[in-house]
């Protein structure tokens, strides 16, 4: 089930806030030697030096995992880091090796525990909810284009990458002022804000974050078996529910790709059918892009599916082009960029302009 590898930390690659990726030449296993590039988490295992012996999970590598085709740094063996201190007894990714508590703003040493503690509404937050994580920055460029002065917080679902510090986007997001913060919830950690589940991450991103707009969406990585109901962004089904039980206003972002060869992710995803088609129970609003020619005439079609439970808004997408362009992080979904899969890009962006309506 794990692949394990001892290895010497090279060279530092780069890093970025959470995470550093390493070159590691590798010394023992079952498997040749050779080097590697390896991602460590330093709040978790400590901060990995050139000359430090690492202990490796390899399994993602060997793989060949396009969103996580890294070796993870286990353990720091020789230069284990300082016992955490202060408060904080969630513990997230539970009974694995590498379980870590962390302090929940629901939990009763939380300075948020008692705003929290009785908090029953988002007070009508639009909410826009999506299947890929690679849709938070488009659904970003479609907000800002509208509504530059919003707030607007990351609500991390763990069906994908459970660490937030994984996405690159998300520190760059940050950095430049786009995300207010970043909430994890479900077995995800590693956000500004912790959370138990979907329902009191969103109320940490109205009420301890301030935001007029969350976006929730799974962690970067996400697992799809090809059949109807084995796939994790059944979850963004169940977020609509949890936005409207709390008396937001939901956003269904619709996953559209020209771009993809496979017949049942053309068009409008099964993905989007099946989690707003079938796991939705609350209505939701559905922005449809108004996208040219015959390829904008089938997504029409196949949204129109969705109108028996939620609420279809046509949004025109012009002008979203040049805010995609815009975008102050690379944009990517399953490794094709904007210009090769621009229907997918703008159908985000499309909700993020809706979302930026709700506002005025």
């Amino acid at each position: 089930m794990i692949r394990w590898r001892k290895g010497e930390v090279v060279r530092i690659r780069r890093e970025w806030p959470g995470a550093m990726e390493l070159e590691v030449a590798v010394s023992e296993g079952t498997g040749p030697p050779g080097s590697c590039r390896a991602l460590a988490y330093p709040p978790l295992v400590g901060r990995p030096e050139p000359g430090d012996e690492v202990l490796l999970n390899t399994t993602a590598l060997a793989m060949g995992l396009g969103t996580g085709g890294y070796a993870m740094v286990v353990a720091v063996p020789n230069r284990l880091p300082e016992d955490p201190d202060g408060p904080g007894h969630l513990v997230k990714a539970r009974y694995t090796p590498l379980q870590a508590t962390v302090l929940g703003a629901d939990e009763q040493d939380s300075p948020f525990h008692e705003a929290l503690r009785e908090a029953d509404s988002v007070d009508g937050m639009p909410v826009v909810v999506a299947d890929l994580h690679s849709a938070l920055p488009p659904i970003l460029c479609g907000l800002y284009d509208s509504a530059p002065d919003a707030r607007v917080a990351y609500v991390m679902l763990d069906g994908g990458a459970l660490p937030a510090w994984f996405s690159m986007a998300c520190a760059r997001l940050r950095e430049v002022g786009w995300l207010a913060g970043v909430v994890t919830v479900g077995q995800a950690f590693g956000g500004d804000v912790e959370a138990v589940t979907t329902h009191t991450g969103l109320l940490a991103a109205r009420h301890v974050l301030e935001a007029d707009v969350a976006i929730v969406a799974q962690g970067p990585g996400n697992l799809g078996t090809g059949t109807r109901w084995g796939f994790s962004g059944v979850s963004a089904g169940e977020a609509v529910n949890a936005a409207a039980v709390l008396l937001g206003r939901p956003v269904a972002a619709l996953r559209v790709s020209e771009g993809d060869l496979r017949e049942r992710h053309l068009g409008v995803s099964h993905h989007s059918l099946t989690a707003y088609g079938r796991v939705a129970l609350s209505r939701a609003r559905v922005p449809v892009p108004l996208l040219p020619g015959e390829f904008g005439e089938r997504v029409r079609d196949q949204a129109e599916l969705l109108a028996v439970r939620h609420e279809l808004v046509p949004v025109p997408v012009d002008g979203l082009h040049e805010a995609l362009r815009a975008s102050p992080v690379r944009l990517s979904t399953m490794g094709r960029g904007l210009e090769e899969d621009l229907a997918y890009f703008l159908a985000s962006a499309a909700a993020g302009r809706d979302a930026a309506w709700l506002l005025s």
